[in-house]
């Protein structure tokens, strides 16, 4: 079994999901009393969160580099970043740690395509539902198309995530609100719904909508695993 080396605390609510759903995964395809070898270097997510919103992402990049380090030295075999957003900076990571880093996206991309979907909506932060570095990996290499909340209702999802999520609170309201703006994503032609961001599984369930979602907190734990255990 490979080692798993995870850069987690961003936030520390979603970190605990991965610990769980990898230890959960390892004990369903080895049995008896197997867990996850694994290292965690939690970062302060205060610290992350100011610097993604001055925009400073270069100084983001170091950090997460020096996490990356960090448990390199520790014996990790290949990294996973336990949340979406932070995939901005990952093929830096990869190069300058010099260990696989097991993207979120691909992971969510190979899902995916095994559901014959090919356009899905994505909500998570701003950062990933504005930025190129998600929507790019689902186009480039599995020709998913993605579309994204109007700009009113990416701030809604955004402010929950940072305000509510985060920090554990889990609000009917902000529920509502989701699932709304996932049922407009729908109307435009979304054939399922990727919970970019490892915080939202928390609030949204299958259960709750009427469309396919890719909980991309659940899909990269077990893929995780899945690539530890590829050797043996």
């Amino acid at each position: 079994m490979k080692t798993i080396g995870l850069i987690g605390g961003m936030s520390w609510e979603s970190s605990v999901e991965y610990y769980r759903i990898i230890n959960e995964t390892v004990k369903e395809k080895l049995g008896g009393l197997h867990s996850s070898k694994c290292l965690m270097y939690s970062v302060d997510f205060h610290e992350i969160e100011v610097l993604q919103h001055q925009d400073k992402w270069e100084e983001l990049t170091v950090m997460m580099i020096d996490a990356g380090e960090k448990l390199k030295s520790g014996g990790a075999d290949f990294i996973v970043i336990c949340t979406n957003t932070m995939h901005k900076m990952a093929e830096d990571i990869e190069k300058a740690v010099g260990l696989k880093v097991l993207h979120i996206a691909e992971a969510t991309g190979e899902e995916i395509i095994k559901s014959n979907i090919k356009k899905v909506g994505l909500i998570g932060t701003k950062f990933t539902m504005e930025g190129d570095f998600y929507k790019k990996v689902l186009k480039d290499k599995y020709n998913i198309d993605v579309i994204i909340p109007r700009a009113e209702d990416r701030e809604i999802i955004h402010n929950v995530i940072y305000d509510e999520l985060c920090k554990g609170e889990i609000n009917s309201e902000s529920k509502e609100k989701y699932k709304k703006i996932i049922s407009k994503l729908a109307e435009n032609g979304a054939e399922g719904i990727v919970l970019g961001c490892t915080e939202i599984p928390l609030l949204i369930k299958q259960q709750d909508v009427n469309i396919k979602i890719f909980d991309t907190t659940t899909i990269h734990g077990i893929s995780a695993v899945e690539f530890a255990l590829s050797d043996i």
